[in-house]
């Protein structure tokens, strides 16, 4: 007899939406698990991987909108959504709370995406009972 004891997930994807298929094959796979009855804990962005919480992206008509379907399923299925503060200070990716500390002009992070640091990686990973990597082509 199997064990029919659901999982529970932390995603942590660090390939861009429009370089690499880590943010699809983890939408793919977190649809697919909670179908199967499993949970997603949070996902968590790293590296390049932080572009799918760009609120600026503006992918052309006839192509899938990666950090819009993130956004509608992060927030129909109730799931935090926390991008690297590291990477995301890199890469151009700020909240309000950034955008006023560096006296930048404007934010750009996507509801219902946060900034963290690193803790809430490693918190995702002691708390879930799987962590799953959504890598990039590099």
């Amino acid at each position: 007899m199997q064990d029919s004891t659901p999982f529970s997930f932390t995603l942590v994807i660090t390939g861009a939406p429009y370089s690499s298929q880590a943010p699809q094959s983890a939408l793919s796979f977190a649809e697919a698990a909670i179908r199967a009855g499993h949970r997603v804990d949070r996902v968590f962005l790293y590296g390049d991987g932080v572009q799918l919480a760009s609120a600026l992206a503006s992918p052309p008509s006839d192509e899938p909108h990666w950090p819009r379907e993130w956004s509608t399923f992060l927030e129909e299925h109730g799931i935090p959504g926390v991008a690297c503060i590291a990477s995301a200070l890199r890469r151009g990716l700020v909240d309000e709370g950034e955008q006023k500390r560096y006296e930048l002009p404007a934010s750009n992070l996507l509801a219902p995406f946060t900034i963290a640091g690193l803790g809430e990686w490693v918190e995702g990973r002691m708390a879930s009972s799987r962590t799953v990597y959504f890598h990039g082509s590099d």
